[in-house]
């Protein structure tokens, strides 16, 4: 397969405007591809690579690249043609596994893989599914966006259901107790939004100091909790007002951060 042109940098005008109001088609057709059988899907359109659906994907372009196997050849030919980004306001998601060190040392390095690919299939159904896109994980971490140009103007909102979904979704709250333990952090805020890297390394990904909260909140809380920041549950109208209130002290940070304290 010939390689995609040359990546071109686009102005900040024309990220800021694909990043905040999208294309109303493309919305629709990623709400379509996410209820379509089955993952592993495509990280920003939602397309399966697998399952009854995959070969009309396929004829439609939207099979699974082979130079990034986490996206479809559609959107990896996207961002490795237009690089560039821009500052806007964004929701992020932040979810790690509790105790993870423990559990490699008690099982094979194979059994290890096995329970972080379930964690990695679980998370990334929840946040397609809450109109997120996953940024990328890092060993036992998920990082996702939530954007405006595919959650709207709800994607604080949004970013906090996925969270309390994953939760529910890896066992917080069942008798038996989760098959993974999980904390998260959710955070609003301005980032710079954008695609960076070079042929199979090409990604759309978030960077700025609200990005560096949003992990400091995940690392804060403990196994079955999501620490939400004020900016966050303020913009998804989140007003219940028996939530536990905590003040953080967190790193770099001089003044205390003011989160609320949800389960499932």
């Amino acid at each position: 397969m010939a390689d995609p042109p040359a990546p071109h940098q686009e102005t900040e005008e024309f990220w800021r405007d694909f990043l905040t109001k999208g294309d109303p088609k493309e919305r629709r057709q990623r709400r379509l591809y996410s209820h379509i059988p089955s993952g592993p899907r495509c990280r920003l359109c939602a397309a399966p690579f697998s399952g009854i659906g995959a070969p009309v994907m396929r004829l439609m372009g939207k099979r699974r690249s082979d130079k990034n196997p986490t996206m479809c050849m559609t959107c990896f030919t996207f961002l490795s043609t237009h690089h560039g980004g821009a500052e806007i306001d964004v929701t992020l998601l932040f979810a790690d596994i509790r105790g993870s060190t423990a559990i490699a040392e008690g099982m094979s390095a194979a059994a290890f893989r096995q329970v972080l690919d379930r964690f990695y299939d679980t998370a990334a159904e929840v946040v397609i599914a809450n109109e997120g896109s996953i940024d990328k994980f890092v060993g036992d971490e998920l990082v996702a966006l939530f954007m405006p140009m595919l959650a709207g103007e709800q994607h604080a909102a949004r970013a906090i259901d996925a969270a309390r979904a994953l939760l529910q979704a890896t066992g917080h709250g069942d008798p038996g107790g989760p098959w993974i333990s999980l904390g998260a952090g959710v955070h609003s805020g301005i980032a710079w939004i954008g695609a960076v890297g070079e042929g199979s390394h090409s990604q759309i990904t978030a960077v700025g100091d609200n990005v560096n909260i949003t992990a400091r909140l995940a690392s804060a809380a403990a196994a079955g909790e999501i620490l939400v920041t004020v900016a966050a549950a303020e913009a998804a109208q989140l007003t219940d007002t028996g939530l536990e209130h905590r003040q953080l002290e967190l790193k770099g940070k001089s003044q205390p951060t003011e989160v609320l304290v949800l389960g499932v």
